[in-house]
């Protein structure tokens, strides 16, 4: 019922920046909370950023000043638009909606060479 599309990723050199996207579709409002989680090979999940159609927003600390959330509330879409990359944020991204439960999209390779 509810699907969740990804875009956005890629190669990108250390420094560089890429924006991500994620559209939802299905029976959903505009007040559910969306956002965004990565995992790398051995490491654990992460919650990047999340937001509310108010626009309170959480950041994870290591994305802190680097990362931006945003959405869109007439497209359902959420973004997040990543500066200053280091290879320590190659991972998947996965964004995620939670309406009756959580549905994720397909995931995105962001991959930050140097």
């Amino acid at each position: 019922q509810v699907q969740l599309v990804e875009s956005g990723g890629g190669l990108v050199q250390a420094g560089g920046s890429l924006t991500l996207s994620c559209a939802a579709s299905g029976s959903i409002g505009s007040i559910n909370p969306m956002g965004w989680y990565r995992q790398a090979p051995g490491k654990q999940r992460e919650l990047v950023a999340q937001i509310t159609s108010g626009g309170y927003i959480n950041y994870a600390d290591s994305v802190k000043g680097r990362f931006t959330i945003s959405r869109d509330n007439a497209k359902n879409t959420v973004y997040l638009q990543m500066n200053s990359l280091k290879p320590e944020d190659t991972a998947a991204y996965y964004c995620y909606i939670v309406v009756l439960q959580t549905y994720w999209g397909q995931g995105t390779q962001v991959t930050v060479s140097s």
